[in-house]
């Protein structure tokens, strides 16, 4: 299975996808520093929204395979500047999550992701369960 790492701003759901993915109920627990859960890699929101702190994980995305960009579908802004997987020298993926929510518009997020790079974009709800298997059916695949 390959090994992802979460990145995306405080509240966006990485910790809860990450649960989910886990197949562990789910609970609030704020990231505080890099977790490590067998092949993800929660990382806390603050790294994604300080650019002093983006330097983590850029460092940490090499003991990945995948980097996973997560966008909130409630979103009114994107935290991701245009063409900016160009940067990385790993596969990126972007994850739409928290497409339950009735303010959802998951279409916009998936176009900001795509807008950043990211060419294979899942659509996720920790809560409801949504995308869950897809998304590790795509980790599982060689």
């Amino acid at each position: 299975m390959k090994k992802l790492i979460l990145v995306g701003r405080s509240g966006c759901g990485k910790t809860s996808l990450t649960q989910a993915l886990k197949g562990e109920n789910l609970g609030y627990h704020k990231t505080q520093y890099i977790n490590y859960h067998d092949v993800i890699i929660d990382t806390p929101g603050e790294y994604a929204e300080n650019k002093e702190l983006a330097r983590a994980l850029a460092l940490y995305s090499y003991e990945a395979d995948v980097v996973g960009l997560l966008l909130c579908a409630t979103e009114q802004y994107s935290l991701y500047s245009p063409c900016c997987t160009a940067q990385a020298n790993r596969e990126v993926i972007g994850i739409v999550t928290q497409i339950d929510r009735q303010d959802a518009n998951p279409q916009k997020a998936a176009e900001w992701l795509r807008l950043a790079g990211c060419e294979k974009v899942f659509f996720t709800s920790a809560k409801e369960g949504l995308g869950v298997q897809e998304l590790l059916g795509y980790l599982a695949e060689d």
